[in-house]
């Protein structure tokens, strides 16, 4: 895994993401699934139980395609690297509407966006010689 960049990033991020997840219920209690606004981890990160599902499951899924191969690693971090891309964009006109129902505030924005552009430049610049497989 060491050798990789792409299951190196996969597997940190998954964990990392899984834990948020994992640690975003502590902050939700009493929060409606879907509310437009939830609880705050680190006093500026704004989820709600359906934001922590969306992180576990990413996480999930940077996880485990981390721990399986170069080019599975390499499919998930560019999809998903896409997927917070697309989401960063969106969650610009999210915030403070009734269509916000993952709870999206400024600060997860620019996560959002940061995690796209580490998972994006991973995903599409390194292991080269490896071939994508479909996410």
């Amino acid at each position: 895994m060491s050798q990789s960049p792409n299951r190196l990033i996969a597997t940190v991020f998954g964990a990392v993401y899984i834990l948020v997840g994992l640690l975003g219920f502590a902050y939700t209690a009493g929060v409606d699934f879907f509310a437009t606004e939830g609880g705050l981890i680190l006093g500026i990160f704004e989820v709600n139980a359906f934001h922590n599902v969306a992180h576990l499951l990413i996480g999930a899924a940077l996880l485990i395609a981390g721990l399986k191969s170069v080019p599975a690693a390499k499919g998930v971090n560019t999809a998903v690297g896409a997927a917070y891309l697309l989401l960063g964009v969106v969650g610009l006109f999210l915030v403070g509407t009734a269509a916000n129902i993952l709870a999206i505030n400024a600060a997860d924005n620019v996560l959002h966006f940061a995690s796209a552009a580490l998972l994006l430049a991973i995903g599409l610049g390194a292991d080269k010689s490896v071939r994508r497989v479909a996410a």
